[in-house]
């Protein structure tokens, strides 16, 4: 979560856990899961995270501090405290591998207004702009965080959206990209469903295609919605689908035409390049795709995370 900002989790999160056998498929659904997992969660809904930096007044719970390596993974529940109060009110989560999070306890916490003047909503025209672009590699030259997980996010959408066929990617920055974690997931074949970029200031293409890839608004984190309404359409984190459909410019000298084939430009400092191609982050992956309803229509599959 980036500094003063904060999201809600309407699904079940945390402890308690029941087995899937214990609990049926029934129970389960009921739960916002619906196909087996290993557990499924029976705690608060809408749990709000917030960037650990922002947390206040405050106090870790020494007993509930368990981890698997140098930090606490919230396990046992609620380990932070009220100073005031002393009740367990939200749970940290730092452990090696996760994302730094304060979970709030929905019941415990009491949304209150700052008094200072809120900021102007962002609205769909802001994807456009240049800062509004979410980098796919950071400075030290491995992949964004951002990027695996919204990865993770998308490719579960698009596993129910095509309900497990091969599908097309557009050419460009998007089969680039997400053509590697694509067939780790979806199986390739002949008649593959074709897909597209769609969304604020992207130019509809002639022939309809089976599969959208939208933007979810960064405040509401609602799906953009195209204006004839087609069926088939994955979100997609706002910043991550600004890089891929408003690139800008590549290059700071223009050009008539490109190097030969072979030729490297000789751009110092280099680029960074991580050395491998990006993988989706399976967690992200898992809980989107679970949380589904019609990923019980998706037939199974061998390839790694589309078994359903």
């Amino acid at each position: 979560m980036e500094p003063a900002t904060y999201a809600v989790d309407p699904r079940p999160t945390g402890p308690p856990w029941r087995c899937w056998a214990e609990v049926g498929e029934d129970a389960a659904a009921r739960q916002g899961v619906y196909v087996p997992v290993h557990s499924v969660s029976f705690g608060a809904r809408n749990r709000i995270v917030i960037a650990p930096g922002d947390s206040r007044s405050m106090t870790l719970i020494l007993e509930r501090c368990e981890g698997y390596c140098r930090g606490v993974d919230g396990r046992a529940g609620p380990n932070l405290a009220c100073e005031g109060c002393g009740r367990p009110v939200a749970t940290r989560i730092d452990d090696c591998g996760m994302w730094q999070t304060v979970w709030l306890e929905p019941d415990l916490v009491v949304r209150r207004a700052s008094g200072r003047p809120a900021d102007p909503p962002p609205g769909w025209g802001d994807l456009e702009r240049a800062e509004h672009r979410v980098p796919p590699v950071e400075p030290d030259g491995s992949w964004s965080r951002r990027w695996e997980a919204a990865v993770g996010v998308v490719l579960a959408h698009l596993v129910v959206a095509t309900r497990g066929r091969p599908v097309a990617l557009p050419a460009g920055p998007v089969t680039a990209l997400l053509g590697h974690a694509v067939g780790w997931y979806l199986p390739a074949g002949p008649g593959a469903l074709s897909s597209a970029l769609a969304g604020p200031g992207v130019r509809a293409p002639r022939s309809r295609p089976d599969v959208l890839f939208v933007p979810l608004h960064p405040l509401t984190g609602e799906a953009w919605r195209p204006p004839s309404g087609e069926k088939g359409v994955v979100p997609m984190d706002s910043g991550v689908w600004a890089y891929l459909a408003h690139p800008g410019e590549t290059s700071p000298m223009p050009a008539t035409g490109g190097l030969p084939h072979g030729v490297l430009r000789d751009d110092y400092p280099l680029p960074p390049n991580p050395g491998s191609s990006l993988t989706p982050n399976a967690d992200a992956f898992e809980y989107t795709l679970v949380g589904l309803p019609a990923v019980r229509n998706v037939r199974p599959s061998r390839h790694r995370g589309a078994a359903c």
